[in-house]
């Protein structure tokens, strides 16, 4: 654990989603950050992307947007990227992002989000996707419009609700 991370701090919970349609195609992320009664949400796109990139991203900017060290729980409704930061990670850069079949797709990503984690306390939680949990939805939401916003060539801005 970071050493500037306070223990008995509430931990940031972080939702965070990702689609692209078609895949590989237009693609779209969100991510809820809720600390106490504060709600921040993000989003963005990319025109020429995966799923698995916006499931990343989604993940990245959320925890770029923090300011300092925290304590996190972090929602993801994929198994990639809880699978690859929790298991797979540490023998990528073991083997220096080769796997038996060939290079680790998305090293850059995965960098960025191991340098990330790196700065916090994040406890990475699989929930299942389209199953009704508010935040989850709210997340698929942003990327949904993110994805509409690449198709009619502009981007979305991040929406604060404080």
């Amino acid at each position: 654990m970071p050493a500037n991370t306070p223990q008995q701090e509430a931990p940031v919970v972080i939702y965070t989603d990702g689609g692209c349609e078609p895949n590989p195609g237009t693609g779209g992320w969100g991510a809820v950050l809720i600390y106490g009664d504060r709600i921040k949400e993000l989003s963005g796109g990319a025109p020429d992307t995966t799923n698995n990139r916006m499931e990343m991203t989604a993940a990245i900017e959320a925890l770029s947007a923090l300011k300092r060290p925290c304590r996190i729980v972090l929602y993801t409704d994929s198994e990639y990227v809880k699978k690859g930061i929790t298991e797979w990670i540490a023998s990528w850069k073991k083997k220096k992002w080769i796997r038996r079949s060939g290079p680790v797709k998305n090293v850059d990503l995965w960098q960025r989000l191991d340098a990330l984690v790196e700065k916090h306390q994040v406890e990475w939680r699989w929930v299942r996707g389209h199953t009704g949990n508010t935040y989850n939805e709210r997340c698929d939401e942003l990327a949904a419009a993110a994805i509409q916003a690449q198709r009619r060539g502009g981007s979305l801005k991040a929406a604060e609700n404080l």
